[in-house]
């Protein structure tokens, strides 16, 4: 059995650096807990550097019985999640800064992105399901960090969707288990396919619920409005980000390894889940004038588009480059708006936007940027993602998917608009210009640097595409 721990090292780093941190951080005084800040930071720093050297050596292995993976999948993703968490890291600065709970709050981002990259390498059920765990319960808590009535109603509708779904996904689990006598996807592969059809089926609902919600996708969609609106802000990037790269990964590994010769159609479930997905998901974003909530509609959209790569997995090799670009795109654009959303935190409302593009024209130019990539216009890096995907979904016999997949970018536009017509127009007297200078005036460095990168690296990712799709492509290990 190889039991190669070098090839852990994202991981490890993480997990070993939340444990020095809480132990450091119980001594700490309450101004030096930045610290932790700084070595949570070196820890994703260390873990892009062992991707990077993965990547170019071509170490690509399975470890632990196969239990783990360690492909052009794991390595994208972790490239994204540990890109995502120093952005995250960025953005939360000022907001934990001589907190009382600073070190904690350091520690369960850790233990979350460490539970991420699990689930984006888990070869097996019963890693997958560990991970999931492992990515929920660190993120329970941080939604209600700020202990305040609406972090703590969104911590526990949060939490008792978690619970109720990861129930689901262990009873599918092991109804899968059942059928196919084993949890490794490699011998699910050959099982599977000669097994009863009605435990197969039900036990893949219940495996996909629990990566839905992770996702956020429709119907395990309810949480997000609310923990986006209540959680703090850095907080609520996090949970329409990672959350979605880790899930998202996971299921198209498990479906692309696990299922391909079953007969259970779950390309045509996974189309609708999708069609509902990205039209509910914009639907609801209409008239939203809260910017948080209308992020987390957009966010359910977002994942609507993203879920047709998994409806094709095994019908065409665009699939996985068109899923993993996405991702990144989409982890750069998102976490770039929420950002700015940050650096103005009495900013709440559409209307609290006017007059940006005068007071502060660097955050408008990002806002537009991120508004307009994830509407998927040139040259954003979300663009590129959105013509990847629809390429696929036509290529894998989703043609009618990818028509409406078009209809609804297009309908999208209307509510990103309805936040951007607001950054041009100013009238002094008006409330809502008092409220947007106040919020410039109280505004933080580190989430404004945090917006340039992130909206920078949006658009680098659409200008330099086809540098980066190149590294999304390559087969998944066995």
């Amino acid at each position: 059995m190889n039991e190669n721990l070098t090839a852990l090292v994202p991981e490890l780093a993480l997990l070993g650096t939340a444990v020095i941190g809480l132990l450091a951080g119980s001594w700490l005084p309450r101004r030096r807990q930045w610290i932790i800040a700084v070595l949570a930071a070196a820890a994703c720093t260390a873990g892009l550097a062992a991707t990077g050297v993965t990547m170019a050596t071509d170490r690509e292995q399975t470890v632990f019985a196969h239990a783990f993976a360690i492909d052009t999948a794991t390595d994208f993703g972790r490239l994204t999640v540990l890109g995502a968490l120093l952005l995250i890291f960025g953005m939360s600065v000022e907001t934990v800064r001589g907190h009382k709970r600073e070190t904690e709050y350091w520690v369960l981002l850790l233990l979350t992105g460490a539970g991420t990259l699990a689930l984006i390498g888990a070869n097996d059920l019963l890693t997958l399901f560990a991970a999931y765990l492992l990515a929920s319960i660190p993120a329970y808590a941080l939604t209600a960090y700020a202990k305040d009535e609406h972090g703590t109603e969104a911590a526990l509708k949060y939490y008792l969707m978690g619970a109720l779904l990861g129930t689901v996904m262990l009873a599918g689990t092991a109804l899968l288990y059942a059928a196919g006598h084993a949890t490794l996807y490699r011998e699910l592969n050959s099982t599977l396919p000669t097994a009863a059809y009605g435990p197969v089926a039900v036990g893949l609902i219940g495996v996909l619920a629990g990566l839905l919600f992770k996702a956020g996708a429709v119907p395990a969609h309810f949480w997000v409005p609310d923990v986006t609106d209540g959680a703090p802000t850095p907080v609520a990037a996090y949970v329409t980000t990672l959350p979605k790269i880790g899930g998202l990964i996971a299921g198209y590994r498990l479906l692309h390894q696990a299922l391909p010769g079953t007969d259970v159609n779950w390309p045509l479930l996974l189309a609708v889940i999708a069609a509902v997905t990205m039209t509910l998901g914009n639907l609801a974003a209409f008239f939203q004038t809260s910017v948080k909530r209308l992020l987390a509609y957009s966010t359910i959209s977002q994942v609507g588009y993203l879920l047709m790569a998994l409806a094709v997995a095994t019908r065409t090799d665009l699939a996985q480059k068109s899923l993993l670009f996405y991702l990144a795109a989409y982890a750069a654009t998102n976490l770039a708006a929420f950002a700015v959303v940050t650096e103005l935190p009495h900013a709440r409302t559409l209307d609290d936007y006017r007059g940006l593009a005068r007071r502060h024209p660097g955050l408008a130019a990002v806002l537009v940027v991120c508004l307009l990539g994830l509407v998927g216009t040139p040259p954003t890096g979300v663009f590129l993602g959105k013509l990847e995907i629809f390429s696929a979904a036509v290529d894998g016999g989703f043609a009618w998917l990818a028509a409406l997949a078009v209809a609804n970018t297009v309908a999208s536009l209307f509510y990103y608009l309805r936040w951007l017509a607001p950054l041009f127009r100013l009238t002094p007297a008006e409330p809502s210009a008092t409220a947007t200078a106040t919020a410039t005036a109280v505004s933080c460095r580190w989430s404004a640097a945090t917006a340039y990168t992130a909206g920078a690296a949006s658009l680098v990712l659409g200008v330099a595409g086809g540098a980066v799709l190149p590294l999304t492509t390559g087969p998944l290990l066995p």
